[in-house]
């Protein structure tokens, strides 16, 4: 049985595979668009649209670069898996089930794939323009001579030759544009006005352009879009949250409070305390009640009282403690029902809400890879000082002793010690195991801002 379920679990996680290379394709390249939308106004990464230093460019092209190979490695996993998928098709129909894909989510993958492609191809043909005009080190050279007897290194690399004047013979900060077309000055790369005021000028230009309309429509479209995933987002979120909720007061009221009325109350009057917690503290109380009337009735507040009288009240107080504490035993035992309907309902809503769940996904993509990197590190911040903290250990029994009061258990010091000397641990661990392994590479910068914020 065992070997079964390996077999079973292995034969889901390999039909799988075109899905999960496909997602993680999708997030790179959603990487790239929220560092693009962040620090470069929406543009592909260069530094004819930002005012940043070298430096920071530089480790924003590193980022973006590890974010297009893991793109492209995903991207052929997925085209890899999927061809083979269709050739054992032909040869067994085991994943003949698996290959038959609704509209619906060809769709996605279709809209998926489109998105990969345009971020991918924006940077090939960006970063293979700039290439075309560099020269290698790895290449061959082959030795001319000018008509003025000056010696040429010619370098052929890729089809295209490019020269360069030997070291010694000439400057090469001198060397004219015809023997050398493809080398740039330090002049060249500067240029006489900063390039911050020439892209002032070039937004200005293109904000009067009268051809700007197109990209007025273009940026309406994009806000439309934006703003449908967001109203639907919101609207999944609220039903994700009212459904449950609303399930568990209807079902509550309406179908397991009259049923376990009736079997605990009506059918077995002789059974009061749910667990020895509630009995414990009906009897302390029970008993509090009656010292309360006799200490009044020694200072004088209640002089005219008899024995029979207190007898009387704390029999009267009895029969109400008693019904309090039988209610609440029925009410423990309603909520443990009542919340496996509003599981039940939760779960219903997540399977027939599957492209919501898509652009949920997407939507919240978007947020978190939106934020700044000293946001990112102050959420970070925050949750782990709230649950793994320093003081996280009485926000922990509070939620241990509100969990045992809405479902009737009886409080055990000993487990409440032992969940919160095992579990926050526990959730520190994966969440610097999430840092290092999957935070570090998709955005260290913000890692390195933490870090400095946690010191």
């Amino acid at each position: 049985m065992k070997l079964k379920n390996v077999i079973r679990s292995a034969r889901e996680w390999f039909e799988n595979t075109p899905e999960r290379a496909l997602d993680q394709a999708y997030r790179a390249a959603l990487m790239i668009k929220a560092i693009e939308e962040e620090h470069f106004h929406g543009h592909h990464v260069s530094a004819e649209y930002c005012d940043y230093r070298e430096s920071a460019i530089v480790d924003l092209q590193a980022e973006v670069q590890k974010c297009l190979k893991q793109a492209k490695i995903r991207l052929s996993e997925f085209k890899s898996s999927r061809s083979f998928f269709r050739l054992s098709e032909t040869q067994n129909d085991y994943f003949q089930d698996q290959s038959e894909l609704s509209d619906e989510k060809q769709a996605i993958i279709i809209e998926k794939l489109n998105f990969i492609d345009e971020v991918i191809s924006v940077y090939d043909r960006s970063w293979q323009t700039k290439n075309s005009t560099a020269v290698s080190v790895v290449q061959v050279p082959q030795k001319n001579t000018t008509q003025s007897g000056q010696e040429i290194v010619t370098y052929a690399q890729n089809g295209r030759e490019e020269k360069l004047i030997p070291t010694g013979t000439l400057n090469p900060a001198l060397v004219n544009s015809e023997t050398s077309p493809n080398v740039s000055t330090v002049t060249d790369k500067t240029g006489v006005l900063p390039r911050s005021i020439l892209r002032t000028f070039r937004r200005i230009k293109q904000e009067i352009d009268p051809k700007s309309a197109e990209a007025e429509e273009e940026v309406i479209k994009k806000f439309r879009k934006s703003r449908s995933k967001t109203a639907i987002s919101i609207k999944f979120l609220l039903i994700l949250i009212i459904v449950p909720l609303l399930t568990h007061q209807i079902s509550k009221a309406f179908l397991i409070s009259p049923i376990v009325d009736k079997i605990w109350v009506e059918e077995n009057p002789q059974i009061i305390f749910l667990n020895g917690d509630y009995e414990e503290e009906a009897f302390t109380e029970l008993h509090l009640y009656k010292e309360n009337l006799e200490f009044k009735k020694i200072i004088g507040i209640l002089p005219e009282i008899t024995t029979e009288e207190i007898e009387e009240k704390v029999k009267e107080k009895a029969v109400e403690i008693a019904d309090h504490y039988r209610y609440r035993g029925s009410d423990a035992i309603e909520n443990v029902f009542a919340d496996l309907c509003s599981l039940i309902a939760f779960g219903w809503v997540i399977y027939i809400s599957k492209r919501e769940i898509l652009v949920l996904k997407s939507f919240l993509d978007e947020i978190i890879y939106g934020l700044s990197d000293s946001a990112k590190a102050f959420l970070i911040i925050l949750f782990t000082d709230i649950f793994v903290g320093y003081h996280s250990p009485h926000g922990w029994e509070i939620i241990l002793e509100g969990v045992s009061l809405h479902f009737g258990i009886p409080e055990s010091r000993e487990f409440n010690y032992l969940f919160i000397a095992t579990f926050p641990v526990i959730l520190d661990t994966v969440l610097k195991y999430w840092i290092f392994r999957y935070l570090n590479r998709i955005s260290p910068s913000a890692v390195a801002t933490y870090r400095n914020m946690n010191e």
